[in-house]
């Protein structure tokens, strides 16, 4: 079959894109650490529903074309990839911190105890970790933080992929279950329908409480 110019072009970008995010896994590998996992979060932002973190350990050497920053893919290809990443992974797992807990030890403990519980699921140990973010979340083995790791680093890509695709998936499920508030379209954040909505329900189950705190004080007084 021959391939035409666009998709041959498009290989190529993402051949590109693939060895440029494996950067920082080559120097590990070359340092002799096999088994090194990529965390990444999905869900501090919003007014409601979990956070959901994704750890995933990946075959030495090897990697999935196409992965990027969930931010920058459209949904229907965080959902092809993601299927990939499951595939191809050594071990992956999730953790999730439900708004209950959020609002009792609050949202930046919440994000790191995510974070802990994926790593804790893994089928395989890792002996490394690259997480994203700026906080350390206190893990016992050989890790480094990664600021903007999700848009520089192959595993925590692949690991945003997991985690996004995993918490949007529950909030369809939340939009059925509580229904008016658009959480399939919006997801638990702050957009002017989600608002709109809570001033005429007022906040159901999976509403974070504790988030009158940030930067939207009269919330739940509308």
């Amino acid at each position: 079959m021959v391939l035409s110019r666009s998709k041959v072009a498009l290989d190529a970008r993402r051949r590109r894109r693939l060895e440029a995010l494996l950067r920082t896994e080559r120097r590990l590998w070359e340092r002799g650490f096999e088994r090194i996992a990529g965390v990444d979060e999905a869900g501090v932002g919003p007014l409601a529903g979990p956070v959901v973190a994704a750890a995933v350990i990946f075959p030495a050497g090897e990697g999935v074309r196409g992965v990027d920053d969930s931010k920058r893919l459209e949904p229907h290809e965080r959902e092809e990839l993601a299927d990939r990443v499951r595939r191809s992974a050594l071990a992956w797992a999730l953790g999730r911190v439900d708004p209950d807990e959020v609002d009792r030890i609050n949202i930046y403990r919440a994000t790191l105890e995510a974070m802990r519980r994926a790593l804790r699921g893994l089928a395989a140990s890792p002996d490394y970790v690259l997480v994203d973010g700026r906080a350390d979340p206190g893990l016992g083995v050989p890790h480094e933080v990664v600021i903007g790791g999700d848009a520089s680093c192959h595993a925590i890509a692949a690991a945003s992929i997991l985690a996004k695709t995993a918490r949007d998936s529950l909030m369809r499920e939340y939009d059925a279950q509580f229904p008016g508030y658009g959480f399939a379209s919006h997801k638990g954040y702050a957009t002017a329908a989600h608002r709109d909505a809570i001033r005429h329900l007022g906040p159901c189950a999976i509403h974070r409480r504790s988030f009158t705190l940030l930067p939207l004080p009269t919330l739940w007084d509308w």
